[in-house]
């Protein structure tokens, strides 16, 4: 049985990035959603399959398949795990959703030997067109929702993943994009081609070779929320009472 055989109708990203993983490989499908694609891993990869899930609906659909997959939030549960925990950790189509992209990155190639992250492409020509022409947020096939219901926050494009990964040390082992349509577009064009008609992007990467395990990455929110209440604490330590600051009147 080929890949394409298992998701009907099948979705040419998700077969993409099966295609990426090893078969026999211990994996983590980090915001898995209905399991489809941890599904046709555990199926025709034969790995040994983890989920992570938000929404308590998304992995209710998980268990109906009898996936191992836990309800959790890719910014503040990635922390939790050991390094080196898993061959692949799997990021699909939802980078752009996540509250602090930089450090779920980071924990991903921490926790992980291979990330893999699909991403949609902002910087499309239909998105371009949307926004110079019609002066209106963009709407597309990936980028499906309205501005005012949308849970993509940080919209990236091809090339704002790439700067992002050089920028944290990662190594690209392979980039794959496609077009409107699920084709491949050659890896012999250069990137700003991909930049302009690919619509999604796939990457496989991992970390620099010898560096050391990169360091658990706490979610940013977390500290700086902590950080402003310590602050506060400190500043109302430091107001002096209104009984001291006013003067006496016996």
């Amino acid at each position: 049985m080929t890949l394409s055989r298992v998701l009907d109708p099948p979705r040419v990203d998700l077969l993409r990035v099966a295609e990426l993983v090893a078969p026999g490989s211990r994996v983590l499908d980090v915001g898995c959603g209905d399991g489809e694609l941890l599904r046709l891993l555990t199926e025709e990869r034969d790995v040994d399959g983890r989920g992570v899930e938000l929404s308590q609906q998304g992995v209710n659909d998980c268990v109906a398949k009898g996936l191992s997959v836990i309800q959790g939030d890719a910014d503040s549960d990635l922390a939790d795990y050991p390094d080196d925990a898993f061959d692949f950790v799997i990021l699909s189509q939802t980078l752009q959703a996540t509250r602090q992209p930089r450090a779920v990155l980071e924990n991903m190639l921490r926790i992980g030997k291979r990330a893999i992250v699909s991403v949609p492409n902002f910087g499309h020509w239909s998105v371009r067109i949307q926004l110079a022409l019609r002066g209106r947020m963009p709407v597309t096939k990936h980028l499906h929702y309205s501005w005012y219901d949308t849970p993509n926050i940080h919209f990236c494009t091809i090339d704002d993943f790439i700067d992002l990964a050089r920028e944290i040390g990662a190594v690209i082992d392979k980039s794959i994009a496609l077009d409107q349509k699920g084709r491949l577009l050659s890896p012999l064009w250069p990137k700003w081609t991909w930049n302009l008609i690919g619509e999604q992007a796939i990457f496989l990467l991992h970390r620099h070779d010898g560096k050391p395990p990169l360091e658990r990455v706490a979610p940013k929110q977390d500290r700086t929320d902590r950080e402003r209440v310590n602050g506060e604490r400190r500043a109302l330590a430091a107001q002096p009472s209104e009984r001291t600051a006013s003067p006496g009147t016996g």
